[in-house]
C-alpha cells in the first residue's frame, strides 16, 4: 500500500499540474498566433506548391518517376492523406499548421524542462520562460501554411526528447528513437541529412566508448538497429515505387545544383563584424564574472555585458524603422549562439549525462545542414525552436561555470534575452519581413468564397481574380483538356480537382528543369490545349517574371490568345500538334 502511494507520489511530481496548466497555454498561445498569420495573410506561390503537388500526389501521380519533385515527400504526402481523409478544404490545411505549430512549442518546453531540471535551481521557471517567444516565433508562426521546414523541426524535436531519455531508455525505446532519426531526412533533406548523420556519428561514439569503459551499449545498439532498419524499409519503397535512382537525382543532385550555396556564403556569417563584436562582449561579461564572483554589482555589470548582444535586436527597435534592418539584427543573434553553444556543449561534455553531452553538437549541426538551402536569412524561420534549446546549453554551462553566483547572473540574463527576443518576435512576425518576396500589403484583404478555398485571405485583388478563372475554367474548358499554367502560382488543380498533366506545376529557377524548348516539346507530346498565363504575380522575383515572358514567347508558335480574363491571358492551341502519333501518357 505504501509502495503504490509513493508510486502515485513520484508520477505527480514528474508531471504536477502547474506543468499541465503550462502546455495548454503555450500550446493555445502558440496555436492563436498561427490562427491569426492565417487570417491576415496568404503567399500563394509556396502553398500552392505544397498543396498542387500534395493533390497531384493524392491523385496516383508518384513524384521523381512521373513528374520532377527536388524535395523530400512526407509533408507533400501527409496534406495528400489530409485531402483523402477530409477533403479539399483549405482550412483543414490551416488546423493541421495550428496543430503542428503547438505542439513544436510544447515538445520544445519539454526538452527544456528535461536539460535543466538537474542544474538550474529555478529550472521550471527558467524552461517555462525560454519557451514564451516561440509563441510567436513557433515552427508555424512565421509561414503559416503547410510547409517541409516547420515539420522537419517538428520531427528533430520528437526525436530529440527521445534522445533525452536514451540513458534511462529500455531496449524498445531506443529502437523506436532510432527509427524517429531517419524521419527527418524524408521530410526535408539538407536538414534531416545532417541531423542523422550528426546524430548516429554521435551515438557510434558513445558506443565506443562504453564498450571501452566495459558498460552495457545494447540500448545504443537497438538506435543503431533502428535506423538501419528504416532506411532499408524507405530504400525498399522508393525503388519500388519512384525508383532509387530517380530519387536520388531530384532530391541530391538536382537539389543541390539549384539550391545549394558556396562555402564563402555559409561561412560569410561568421565574419561580419556584428558577429565578431557581440562573441567578444559576451566573452568579456564571462571573464569580468570569474573576478567578481562574490560581488553583486560587479556580477550584475557582468550580466549586463553579457545579455547586451541579445537585447540589441530590441533596443534597436527604437532606432531603426526599416523591418529589414530590424530583421537583420534578430537574425545576427544565431552565429553568435552557435558558437556559444558549441564552447558550452565542449565544456559540459564530461559533467552531463551521455545523451545530454552530445546533444549540442547535434543541434549545432542540424542548423548548419538547414543553412544549406537559404543561408541565415531565409533558413531560420521554422527553427527557433533549435534556438531556444541551444540558448539552455549555454544557460546551462553558464550555472555550471559560476557555481554559487550562478542565480544572480543566469535569471537577470534569462529574463533580458527572453523579453529582447518576444518583443523583436513579435515585430518580426508583424511586419512579415520573411515572406517579402511576396506582396502581402497592397489592397484590401479579400478572403476566398469558393468551398475548396475557405479560410484563405490575402489583400490585393488575387482571390477575386482567381476566382474569376476557375469559373471561365469550369464553363469554357473542358475537364479532359491538357492545361499548362504559367507560372504555376495559384492552386488552380487543388481547387477545381483537375487532374495535372504536363509533369512540372510551377517554372521558377529551383523546380523547374525544362527550358522553353523543351516546354513547347512537352506541350505537343502531352496534347497540351490550353495555357493560361499569369500577368501580375504575388511573388516579387524578376528572373520568375522573365522565365514566364520567354516560355510564353515559345508557346506562342502552337497557341494563340482567346480570351483575357482580370489577371490571366487565355491561350489555345492553334496549330496541329506537330508530333503526330506521340503517346499521350498520363501523368
Amino acid at each position: 500500500m505504501q509502495s503504490n502511494r509513493s508510486l502515485k507520489r513520484q508520477h505527480s511530481n514528474r508531471f504536477p499540474w502547474w506543468d499541465s496548466s503550462a502546455a495548454v497555454f503555450l500550446f493555445v498561445a502558440t496555436a492563436a498566433v498561427v490562427v491569426w498569420q492565417n487570417s491576415r495573410l496568404g503567399v500563394l506561390w509556396d502553398l500552392s506548391y505544397v498543396l498542387e503537388n500534395a493533390h497531384r500526389i493524392s491523385l496516383g501521380d508518384i513524384p521523381y518517376r512521373d513528374f520532377p519533385f527536388p524535395y523530400a515527400p512526407l509533408t507533400f504526402l501527409i496534406q495528400g492523406v489530409l485531402m483523402k481523409l477530409t477533403g479539399r478544404v483549405f482550412w483543414h490545411h490551416i488546423l493541421y499548421c495550428v496543430a503542428a505549430g503547438g505542439l513544436g512549442t510544447v515538445l520544445t518546453w519539454r526538452i527544456l524542462l528535461r536539460l535543466l531540471r538537474d542544474t538550474a535551481t529555478y529550472s521550471r521557471l527558467i524552461a517555462f520562460l525560454l519557451s514564451v517567444p516561440l509563441i510567436v516565433l513557433g515552427i508555424y508562426c512565421v509561414f503559416p501554411h503547410p510547409f517541409y521546414d516547420p515539420d522537419c523541426t517538428l520531427a528533430v524535436l520528437l526525436t530529440v526528447l527521445l534522445l533525452l531519455r536514451l540513458d534511462d531508455a529500455s531496449s524498445w525505446r531506443a529502437f523506436i528513437t532510432g527509427v524517429t532519426l531517419v524521419i527527418p531526412l524524408f521530410v526535408k533533406q539538407n536538414t534531416g541529412l545532417a541531423f542523422l548523420l550528426s546524430s548516429t556519428a554521435a551515438i557510434v561514439v558513445l558506443t565506443i566508448i562504453e564498450v571501452r569503459q566495459r558498460h552495457p551499449i545494447r540500448r545504443y545498439l537497438f538506435i543503431l538497429l533502428g535506423v538501419v532498419s528504416v532506411l532499408a524499409l524507405a530504400v525498399f519503397v522508393i525503388q519500388f515505387t519512384a525508383g532509387l535512382g530517380n530519387y536520388w537525382h531530384w532530391t541530391i543532385t538536382f537539389a543541390a545544383q539549384r539550391r545549394a550555396p558556396s562555402r564563402g556564403d555559409m561561412l560569410g556569417v561568421y565574419s561580419d563584424r556584428t558577429f565578431l563584436f557581440s562573441t567578444g562582449l559576451f566573452a568579456a561579461g564571462i571573464l569580468f564574472s570569474v573576478f567578481a564572483r562574490r560581488n553583486r554589482v560587479l556580477l550584475g555589470l557582468s550580466c549586463l555585458m553579457m545579455s547586451a548582444p541579445f537585447a540589441w535586436p530590441a533596443i534597436y527597435l527604437l532606432r531603426e524603422s526599416d523591418p529589414s534592418e530590424r530583421a537583420d539584427r534578430l537574425l545576427a543573434l544565431w552565429p553568435l549562439l552557435l558558437v556559444l553553444s558549441l564552447v558550452a556543449g565542449i565544456f559540459n561534455i564530461k559533467s552531463t549525462r551521455r545523451a545530454t553531452a552530445i546533444l549540442p553538437f547535434i543541434l549545432i549541426a542540424t542548423v548548419n545542414g538547414a543553412f544549406m538551402s537559404q543561408q541565415l536569412w531565409g533558413s531560420t524561420y521554422a527553427i527557433w525552436p533549435l534556438f531556444m534549446i541551444l540558448l539552455a546549453i549555454m544557460i546551462r554551462a553558464l550555472r555550471s561555470f559560476l557555481k554559487e553566483s550562478s542565480t544572480i547572473v543566469t535569471m537577470p540574463l534569462v529574463s533580458i534575452i527572453v523579453i529582447s527576443l518576444l518583443v523583436s518576435g513579435i515585430f518580426y512576425v508583424w511586419s512579415s519581413e520573411r515572406l517579402d518576396y511576396a506582396n502581402l500589403s497592397d489592397g484590401e484583404l479579400a478572403r476566398s468564397t469558393l468551398p475548396q478555398l475557405k479560410g484563405l485571405s490575402i489583400r490585393g485583388a488575387w482571390i477575386p481574380n482567381f476566382e474569376e478563372l476557375v469559373r471561365y475554367a469550369e464553363r469554357e474548358i473542358p475537364r479532359d483538356d491538357g492545361l499548362l499554367l504559367l507560372p504555376g502560382e495559384d492552386l488552380f488543380y487543388y481547387t477545381t480537382g483537375r487532374h495535372p498533366r504536363f509533369p512540372a506545376l510551377m517554372f521558377d529557377h529551383t523546380t523547374n528543369p525544362y527550358s522553353a524548348e523543351e516546354i513547347l516539346k512537352l506541350c505537343r507530346e502531352r496534347d497540351i490545349r490550353w495555357v493560361i498565363v499569369k500577368q501580375d504575380l504575388q511573388l516579387e522575383d524578376d528572373q520568375v517574371d522573365q522565365e514566364k515572358e520567354r516560355i510564353t514567347e515559345m508557346l506562342e508558335q502552337d497557341f494563340e490568345q482567346v480570351d483575357s480574363l482580370g489577371n490571366y491571358d487565355i491561350y489555345r492551341r492553334s496549330a496541329p500538334n506537330k508530333d503526330e502519333g506521340a503517346a499521350h501518357p498520363a501523368p
